[in-house]
């Protein structure tokens, strides 16, 4: 481990610990930004189909003379 002295600075008892919940923090942060600023997400985690876009349209012959 090449940052293996950090160790001698701070205990592990307490650095694992801020390490992991800073993680866990930034994971939970991260998904409910994506849960608050999208609107299909929160559809689809509860059970709806989200339907697909629909396909542009054909762009319309040109008119004859």
């Amino acid at each position: 481990m090449n940052q293996g002295r950090i160790w001698t600075v701070v205990s592990p008892t307490v650095g694992l610990p801020l390490l992991l919940g800073s993680v866990a923090a930034m994971a939970f942060a991260v998904h409910f930004a994506v849960l608050e600023n999208t609107s299909w997400v929160s559809a689809f985690m509860n059970g709806k189909t989200v339907a697909a876009a629909p396909a542009p349209a054909a762009p319309a012959a040109p008119a004859k003379k």
